[in-house]
């Protein structure tokens, strides 16, 4: 009998892997996203033919910009939150030499049939989990990688009513390599222990789809290949260790298999076959609910999740090309049918779709966990403005809370600054709720004045209604952007007593 079982499963398994060629990441069940501008239908197939332009008759904002204005928001390579050529020597200060198994290319694809009830979301875990066991490292290694467990073993969330957090993502590849952490007192501890030091709360992690992928973020030859970084493996397990650290989780999802941000927002290799927007918005919602329901089933169901990252000019954008880096500059733009740029009408439907497939997909995993959406370019008041009304005016995407990257060194001013735009948009938006997803202080390369604009930058936020928290990009890194909190010693870090004293 149990044979039989087995046999029967196989045969489902199958069909169901036919049925999946043609929609990305989905089941012909999946939900299809024909998006209004105030509401989102939903059809049986995952390629129901409509076409995305019948979308783009929304009202456009006044304040609308055109497609190359939007483009070029970033045109100046800003990589905000992306690593620089001071953070490429550091990783690689960092390697060891011992080999370890690397993770395998092959991506596990979703086998989530979207459906409503416990059970089924339970066997498409299974399902996918099983898929990524081709991995050549198992995720028990990954698990174990830590080379300091966290003090509280409280896997259960904590009542929080400021974010303190801090974006530590590539912490995960330190401890690979035996980096230990030492307080500012020169005492070992571990990462979590010693920002809960110094008053952090809450924890952001990045996420890839497929990180392993040519042109992604752990591609070969890119400085982060050691491991698929940033994977749902390794951000499930990374995510575990904040929850028994008794940490808020912000789970930042980048769907890209490497940095996007204003310059670029590439589609992952597995959806670029993708040839419509209603398709795309599926594999955005498997995708996602598939990455919610391994956080929920490890016990680390996210805070709060980001559908997106830095995505002022819009969403899954652009394609890679044969001069795309490592870094993901250099990519043209996808075709129309698909791509979310908001700097056009199909563009703008498009992205709403996928916004709202995010949304719709953590939410049906998790109804208490905040959706966020994040863009950058806060000194460009206008374009704040606009990118909000077309959101949440003309579309009426039902995000819970808007973030905003602030860097003082990208041009973005000092809190003194932010605050009257953060009161204008507080008071607009009655019913949102707002963080700085992203913030450092530094006013230059990998420098800092000291000058207690990063105590600032907290404390106005806080004062602010609505204003639920602040996170510090990034504690174990300097870069463009400015400086860390700890310094280097050779393979160990060092928290660096006086950047913390601006915390606690």
């Amino acid at each position: 009998m149990k044979f039989l079982k087995n046999l029967a499963a196989c045969v489902s398994c199958a069909s169901v892997a036919l049925l999946m060629q043609s929609c990305g990441d989905d089941t012909a069940s999946s939900p299809v996203y024909a998006l209004s501008s105030s509401s989102v239908q939903e059809s049986s197939s995952c390629h129901s033919g409509l076409d995305p332009e019948s979308s783009s008759s929304v009202p456009e904002s006044s304040a609308q910009e055109s497609s190359s204005s939007v483009e070029n928001l970033s045109s100046s390579s800003q990589d905000v939150g992306g690593p620089s050529s001071s953070e490429t020597s550091l990783s690689a200060g960092t390697e060891s030499s011992s080999a370890v198994a690397t993770l395998s290319a092959v991506e596990p694809t979703s086998s989530e049939t979207l459906q409503s009830s416990s059970s089924s979301e339970a066997q498409s875990s299974v399902t996918e989990s099983s898929s990524s066991s081709n991995a050549s490292q198992p995720s028990s290694a990954i698990e174990s990688s830590s080379s300091q467990a966290p003090n509280s073993s409280s896997a259960q969330p904590i009542k929080i009513d400021f974010y303190n957090g801090a974006d530590i993502s590539e912490v995960q590849e330190y401890e690979r390599n035996n980096t230990k952490f030492y307080d500012v007192d020169g005492k070992e501890s571990d990462i979590f222990t010693i920002l809960e030091n110094h008053g952090f709360n809450s924890i952001r992690l990045r996420t890839f789809v497929s990180p392993k992928a040519k042109y992604g973020y752990a591609a070969s030859g890119c400085g982060h290949d050691s491991e698929a970084y940033g994977d749902k493996d390794h951000v499930v397990a990374f995510a575990k260790k904040v929850k028994a650290a008794g940490m808020g989780l912000l789970v930042d999802i980048h769907y890209s298999d490497v940095w996007a941000d204003p310059g670029k927002q590439i589609i992952p290799e597995r959806w670029r076959n993708v040839n419509n927007a209603n398709a795309m918005a599926d594999s955005v919602y498997a995708y996602t609910k598939d990455l919610m329901i391994a956080l929920k089933n490890a016990g680390a169901t996210p805070d709060m999740v980001q559908v997106g990252n830095e995505t002022t000019p819009g969403i899954l954008i652009h394609k890679p090309n044969s001069k795309t880096d490592c870094w993901g500059n250099g990519v043209d733009k996808a075709a129309t049918s698909v791509n979310g740029d908001m700097g056009t009408s199909a563009g703008k439907a498009n992205a709403a779709k996928y916004f709202n497939a995010g949304i719709k997909a953590v939410k049906d995993v998790s109804p208490t966990t905040k959706t966020v959406l994040h863009i950058e370019s806060i000194r460009k008041e206008e374009t704040v403005k606009w990118w909000m009304g077309v959101i949440f005016d003309d579309y009426k995407i039902p995000a819970d809370v808007m973030g905003f990257s602030a860097y003082t060194a990208y041009g973005d001013g000092t809190p003194d600054k932010w605050k009257n735009l953060f009161n204008t948009i507080t008071t607009k938006y009655s019913k949102l709720e707002f963080i700085v997803a992203e913030y450092n202080g530094g006013d230059s390369d990998n420098h800092y004045n000291f000058d207690k604009s990063r105590q600032k930058t907290r404390e106005s936020v806080r004062e602010m209604n609505r204003w639920i928290g602040s996170f510090f990009w990034e504690p174990t890194i300097g870069g463009a952007w400015g400086s860390g909190l700890f310094d280097w010693r050779g393979n160990d870090l060092y928290a660096n007593a006086k950047a913390f004293e601006e915390f606690f």
